[in-house]
């Protein structure tokens, strides 16, 4: 087995954005920033459960015991 050590290839020039694409991108940068900005600060969980959320993955580990639910 031979190791290839050429560097990948270069990719071609990009097409030129159609106006409606340009403004789609506009308005979802300003969504973004609009989102961060209203973003939440949540307090930090004590006592909650290691790992993925529970609730979101479908089950829940307790003492070793793991249930779905």
């Amino acid at each position: 087995m031979t190791e290839n050590s050429s560097p990948p290839p270069e990719p071609g020039p990009r097409k030129p954005l159609t106006p409606a694409a340009q403004r789609a991108l506009a308005e979802a940068e300003a969504r973004r920033k609009a989102a961060e900005q209203n973003a939440i600060v949540r307090p930090k969980e004590f006592q909650g459960p290691k790992g993925p959320e529970p609730t979101r993955y479908g089950d829940w580990e307790t003492r070793g015991i793991a249930s779905d639910f």
